[in-house]
This record gives C-alpha cells, structure tokens and sequence, in this order.
C-alpha cells in the first residue's frame, strides 16, 4: 500500500531541495523511523521517480542527477493569479513570516519552464500596491485548515480563547465562516458557551481540535462577511455615537465600510450608529459623507464638529 500521499510529497520536496539527504535527516524532518523512510522511498520509486540509495558513510538518498520533474503546466494568466495572491499575501499581513511566501515561490520558480520562471521573477519583483503594507496578526495555515475543515463538514470545534481582555477559556464552537479584514482572521461561531453567536480572533485561539459532534446550524440567511463586519462596528470603543444622516442607506454605505458603522433606514434618511475612540475623527467622517445631519449623541460630539467647521472657515 503506498504510503500517505502528504508525507510523500514532503519527502518528494526534501529530495529535490538538497542534492543528498540522509536516512536519519529524513527521519527528523518527518517524523517517522528508518523503516517508514525505506518504504516511503520505494513507494516514490513506484511512481517512477529515480530515488537512488547510497550506503556507508556520506551516504543517503538522492534522486538521480539530470532528472526534472515534469514542468507546473501553468499559463501566462495562471501564473499572474498565483504571484500576485502570494506577494498580495505577504502585502496584506496574511502570511505568518517571509518562509511561507519565499518556500511556495522556490517551488514555482523549481518547477516552471525557464522562460515563464524568468518573468514570474521579474513581476514578483516589481509589483507594487496603492495602499500601505498591513501589519497584521497572522495565523499557523493548519489552524485555518482545520476550522476550514470544520465549516465545509458542519462539524464541532473546541479550543482554547484568549479575549482581548486577556481573560482565558475553553469554547466550544460551531463554525459558520472565516472572514479576513485589516491582516486579521475572524472567525464566525455558535459559541456553545454563552449559547449565541459570536465573533472571534483567529490568532487568539489555541489548541483548536476538531470533534465529530454535528455543528449548531447557521440562521438562515446567514453571512459570515456580514456578522464580523457588524461585530467590528460594534466594538466597545470609548464613545456610542448615533446621528440621523439626510442621506439614503445605500448612498451611505458606498461611503463607509461595514466595518465601521451600523446603518439603518429611517425616514428618508439613514440612522447611523459607531463605537468611536475620537470624536474629533468621528468629526472628520461625518464631514467627509457631504450631506446635513443630526447628532442625537454624545453631546461631546458638537463641539468637535464646531471645532472642524471653524478650522475649515479659517483655510477658506
């Protein structure tokens, strides 16, 4: 029986980055005995692939010299699609240090025909963003994969939290949706604990396992984009900002981020609630959605948009 097909591709990588590779190296690397190695190393050689043995001292396994693996059949597009999600990757935060991003590029790069190798390289290089790198609070990939997992199967999750509080406990979770803003992973959840939904940081979660207790359905309807945008606006900021804004629903939300703000209809207007830090900024914004509004609270908030309007008199 041929051997897990993720251990051999590991071996398979092993092999290729380094012209030679002990027996007990391998061993290391992956965590298995000399015999598993032995086995793994025939079940690549039943595949095809030239694994040569060489015994005694400096010895090890090698694949043989000259052999290439068949060329990654990807087109000039397809190629442009893979670069750019992975420097965009590294450009967002989303990527936990450079070796993720650098080990897939030295795969490519390996196993791409010259000519499409030399042009990945150069547009890698010379790709440049508008917006300023994200720095964000990247996650292990087998941790995304496995809350992955646990959507896709609508299975239960258990794992370790630690609030932004600093408060510790154990939740149990149902997974409904990973979302990704600002360089952060949100997680959309049951949490069976507090028996409602909730949001949580990705990043902040340990020794996350996965069960095989039935997941909590979502409501219908649900979205995870929506709930985690509505979670981040609702975020227990110092200010509880609520002002009536002469402008449509759909008007306001082509100029703020669901992130931001709560939006309701009302009347012909919009009632827009924020959790602020500043009122000064929340100043800022209202100014900047160009229509006549109404401050139903904080007081405080009057006089940072007097203050703003002054300064703007005085430039004029």
């Amino acid at each position: 029986m041929l051997a897990p097909t993720s251990r051999l591709l590991e071996l398979l990588e092993l092999l290729q980055a380094q012209p030679l590779i002990t027996g007990r190296e391998i061993s290391d690397r992956l965590g298995i005995d000399r015999r598993t190695v032995r086995r793994y190393v025939a079940a690549l050689q039943e595949l095809g692939i030239p694994v040569e043995g060489q015994r005694g001292v400096g010895g090890g396994y090698r694949v043989r010299p000259g052999y290439r693996m068949p060329p990654l059949m990807l087109d000039d597009n397809e190629a442009v699609v893979v670069v750019l999600g992975l420097v965009a990757a590294r450009h967002l935060g989303l990527d936990n240090t450079s070796e993720p991003v650098d080990g897939a590029f030295a795969k490519i790069r390996r196993v791409l025909p010259e000519p499409l190798r030399r042009r990945v390289e150069a547009l890698e290089t010379t790709l440049g963003f508008t917006t300023p790198a994200t720095t964000g609070a990247p996650v292990a990939g087998d941790a995304v994969l496995l809350l992955a997992e646990a959507i896709r199967r609508r299975l239960r999750v258990r794992a370790a939290y630690r609030s932004f509080a600093g408060e510790r406990t154990q939740r149990e979770l149902s997974p409904h949706g990973l979302v990704v803003h600002s360089g952060r992973w949100y997680l959309a959840a049951h949490d069976h604990v507090r028996d409602d939904l909730r949001t949580f940081r990705v990043d902040r979660m340990r020794a996350t396992t996965l069960t095989d207790l039935p997941a909590h359905p979502p409501p219908e309807g649900f979205d995870a984009v929506t709930h985690v945008s509505r979670s981040l606006a609702r975020v227990p900021w110092t200010w509880d900002v609520e002002v009536l804004l002469e402008l449509p629903p759909d008007k306001v939300a082509q100029r703020l981020p669901a992130t931001l703000a709560e939006l309701d209809a009302e009347g012909d207007g919009t009632r827009l609630r924020m959790r602020v830090g500043s009122l000064d900024w929340t100043a800022r914004v209202l100014a900047g959605l160009g229509c006549s509004f109404t401050i139903r609270r904080p007081e405080e908030l009057r006089a940072s948009v007097r203050a703003l309007a002054d300064r703007l008199a005085e430039s004029a």
